[in-house]
């Protein structure tokens, strides 16, 4: 429909497959707009490249800043010498004092403007380096490590069945294993999820899941898992008990949450301080659970944020069971096996994500 439109399109989205379909981009950083004349995936090169150029001037111009305030030093030294030199050349060649004074003067005079010199080249480089740091974007983002679970290859985690029941229509999670759940809308991916977590029976007609541990953590689309009347750093004390108040804090501001956010009700915090604080519940828990399960995980974060989200999971040594229309995040995190249900209750296990 997108590339059909005859008329004019203003879309705002975080999926970067639809954005590429866009004829330009507009970036709102910082209070500003700015236009780019191609899709997303070229801005973003664009980006990248100007990105590398300003850290590159960065240190060309940091290096020039300390090669001036190195010279300066070297020259007061220098100073210092001619000063002492010629103090005792007045004592031991009995110069006159009107002489002695004006060959003082002219020291004095020189020395001077060669400071003056040397400031003002230091005053620009600072300038010059200045200028070059301001360049570079100094952006926040999620910043994980992910503790490594306890979870031999062998180790089976949980199984899905499609609405027929039969054995060949079983898939069993087992070890670290990294699987996507796809399908169109209406096929019944998040019922088949909270019914995999309560543990329910399943209704007739759909896939159905089994857990087979207790070691897992679940972030439903909702994030109705947390205390809202609790602050962000009790809920995570509630999962991680034996763990310091310093470290849950520190903890918490690599999920961007800091400040007077760390001790607000949770019901206070926005959108995706609350999503963050929800991740950091099931991320931190201790000890560490050997399966996470995730329920569309990338709706409520910037583009930055996927990325880095992508990043600690793709480190994460447990296994991963994600719902996600978001194919590019579900090829960042490595996933190895794919389970796309139909509208009819079929289950398929395939091998790669669909185009």
């Amino acid at each position: 429909m997108v590339d059909d439109w005859p008329g004019t399109l203003i879309v705002v989205s975080h999926d970067l497959e639809l954005l590429d379909h866009m004829d330009s981009t507009a970036e709102l950083y910082n209070g500003e707009v700015t236009v780019f004349g191609g899709p997303y995936s070229e801005w973003r090169a664009h980006l990248d490249a100007e990105q590398a150029a300003a850290e590159q001037a960065a240190r060309t111009a940091q290096q020039t800043l300390k090669a001036e305030k190195r010279q300066r030093v070297e020259a007061e030294t220098r100073l210092a010498h001619r000063a002492k030199v010629g103090k005792k050349a007045q004592v031991d060649g009995g110069l006159p004092k009107i002489l002695a004074g004006a060959r003082k003067r002219r020291a004095q005079e020189s020395a001077g403007a060669l400071r003056t010199t040397l400031d003002d080249k230091i005053a620009d480089a600072q300038a010059a380096a200045d200028s070059a740091d301001a360049r570079i974007r100094d952006d926040d983002h999620i910043s994980l490590v992910l503790p490594a679970p306890d979870l031999p290859r062998s180790r089976r985690l949980a199984e899905f069945t499609g609405a027929d029941s039969t054995a060949s229509g079983t898939v069993v999670i087992a070890g670290p294993e990294r699987v996507a759940i796809v399908g169109p809308n209406g096929s019944g991916k998040t019922t088949l999820l909270t019914q995999l977590v309560s543990g329910a029976e399943p209704d007739g007609g759909r896939a159905s899941g089994r857990l087979l541990t207790s070691s897992f953590g679940y972030l439903p689309q909702r994030l109705d898992g947390l205390d809202d009347a609790a602050s962000a750093m009790a809920n995570v004390q509630a999962v991680a008990p034996g763990v310091e108040p310093g470290d849950v804090r520190n903890r918490l501001a690599r999920l961007l949450i800091r400040g007077a956010a760390v001790d607000r009700p949770v019901s206070t915090l926005s959108g995706g301080e609350r999503f963050r604080a929800s991740l950091a519940t099931l991320l931190f828990a201790e000890p560490p659970s050997q399966l996470l399960i995730f329920d569309e995980p990338t709706n409520n974060l910037d583009v930055a944020s996927v990325e880095h989200l992508a990043e600690a999971l793709d480190a994460y040594r447990g296994a991963l069971i994600v719902v996600s229309h978001d194919v590019g995040f579900l090829r960042r995190i490595g996933v190895d096996t794919v389970i796309e249900l139909g509208l009819d209750g079929s289950l398929t296990q395939r091998a790669e994500l669909p185009e």
